[in-house]
């Protein structure tokens, strides 16, 4: 679910922030950036938001405002570089003749030749702001999220009501079926008979035959159950999305059984709504955890 949430922690005189943003993904997918000198503090970070958050991309920027007890760590030069460098310099000058013309200030930008060494630091005299920064951010996203759900709920309810209808629809063309491949296999037989009389038993055989092959009655009941299973899901307090994935793919798949099972134009054209409806469904269940 697409949300963003921010926070301030006071800490021994320090201010830790915390931003936070989420957006839809299949799977928990953590990315987490903390200033350098506190980076084996990040999977205790990462734990935190796991626990509060399921599912989606999660992108969280951590910082601690600076102070005078704020550790800055200390530049080196990597002298042995340094060396290397000017001896290949003088190498130029006595081989070839090329004169040296660098800077202390040139020399300085090559690569390595500055090392940032951190400073150490107490992890745990910071953590507490960190983490308080930190669920201070997730309070604020999950204000975010409970607003944008209840949205999503209603739209998913909308959505159920809409394939409720269009499946109560299909459930009456369906009942007239096997009355219209009776009529219309009657009048084919008795024109290719040329007036001669049908065999009436055997034209029942026949639309008993029909009548089994097109039987949506099952793809009907089971179409109904996801449904009442999908809004049931809706009011459980719990992480459902990989649920209501599934029971999207459920119902795609007994719609298209239904399609092909009933072979009328009608209930065809009113499979393609269903199966927009479902489209459409299951594009925002990406947003559910």
């Amino acid at each position: 679910m697409t949300a963003y949430g921010r926070g301030e922690f006071l800490h021994q005189g320090v201010t830790f922030t915390a931003e936070i943003k989420t957006v839809n993904h299949r799977f928990l997918d953590i990315h987490l950036r903390i200033p350098r000198n506190f980076q084996a503090l990040e999977e205790e970070l990462k734990g935190l938001i796991s626990s509060r958050i399921k599912r989606g991309r999660v992108e969280a920027v951590l910082q601690m405002g600076p102070s005078e007890h704020t550790p800055v760590g200390t530049l080196e030069l990597n002298r042995p570089l340094v060396e290397a460098y000017l001896k290949a310099l003088d190498e130029l000058e006595t081989q070839f003749g090329i004169e040296k013309g660098v800077t202390g200030q040139a020399l300085i930008q090559m690569r390595d030749i500055v090392v940032y060494q951190p400073m150490e630091v107490d992890m745990e005299s910071v953590l507490p702001g960190f983490r308080g920064a930190l669920e201070l951010a997730l309070d604020s996203l999950d204000e975010m999220r409970s607003s944008e759900g209840k949205a999503l709920e209603a739209d998913f309810r909308k959505r159920i009501n809409r394939i409720r209808e269009a499946v109560g629809l299909i459930k009456e063309k369906s009942q007239e079926l096997v009355d219209n491949y009776r009529k219309k296999l009657k009048e084919r037989v008795s024109k290719l008979l040329e007036g001669a009389q049908v065999d009436e038993g055997r034209l029942e055989q026949e639309v008993v035959l029909f009548a089994e092959r097109s039987d949506i009655t099952e793809e009907l009941v089971r179409i109904a159950s996801h449904l009442d299973q999908f809004e049931n899901y809706l009011k459980a307090d719990d992480v459902v999305g990989r649920r209501l994935d599934f029971l999207l793919q459920e119902l795609n798949r007994e719609v298209n059984t239904l399609a092909v099972k009933s072979s009328d134009a009608a209930i065809s054209r009113i499979v393609v709504e269903i199966k927009a409806e479902l489209e459409k469904m299951r594009e925002q269940a990406q947003n559910v955890e």
